[in-house]
């Protein structure tokens, strides 16, 4: 063997050690990435596609129900919460009662807390800011849709939230003092969305 294959041999060599010496170091992120990619070994799959059956990142959404005193009402939610994927849509209901002797008129507001996720929380149809009316004794169940938005998860202000609070306060219709006020305190993302509207 000549000196110049020698150098070509021992060169390769370095090349080929070199080579496996840097794989050594990257095994360890390769196969975190992998694992990431496929969910192999219990992983979460973050390659942004949901297969059938795939469990997204979960949030529970809690319901409450409140009567101003000028309405004589019973009124609260059917589920006390509901655990849903982020960006899966749910229907929840509540449910009312006139405890009058007389028909009665009443207009719901709603809140959403802690305030910081309410550009988050996107209600596709609900029965707030439109009047109900009760006769004495009439029993009447409210259907809401809403869905999460899976961007609360990458909000650094808000990925910490876990559990988000809906709450939902029927005042008399004729009440409109008492139901500005209740308006005006409940934050900017208060309204009723139509389908498909964020906020």
């Amino acid at each position: 063997m000549s000196q110049r294959s020698n150098r070509l041999f021992g060169l390769g060599m370095l090349v080929v050690i070199a080579g496996m010496t840097g794989l050594s170091f990257a095994a360890v992120p390769l196969y975190r990435v992998f694992c990431a990619a496929t969910g192999y070994g219990g992983t979460p799959d973050i390659s942004g596609t949901r297969s059938p059956g795939a469990e997204a990142q979960l949030i529970t959404v809690r319901f409450d129900a409140n009567t101003n005193p000028n309405l004589p009402w019973a009124f609260h939610p059917e589920q006390e919460k509901i655990t849903l994927p982020l960006g899966q849509d749910q229907v929840a209901f509540y449910t009312a009662t006139n405890k009058g002797h007389d028909a009665i008129t009443g207009v719901a507001t709603y809140n959403v807390t802690p305030e910081k996720v309410g550009k988050y929380f996107h209600k596709t149809a609900c029965f707030c800011f439109d009047e109900q009316t009760l006769k004495p004794g009439q029993q009447m169940q409210f259907p809401l849709s809403f869905w999460v938005d899976p961007a609360i998860a990458n909000d650094p202000n808000t990925a910490d939230v876990k559990t988000i609070t809906l709450s939902y306060t029927f005042f008399r219709a004729a009440d409109d003092a008492a139901r500005t006020a209740a308006m005006a305190n409940a934050g900017p993302h208060v309204g009723k969305l139509q389908t498909g509207a964020g906020g």
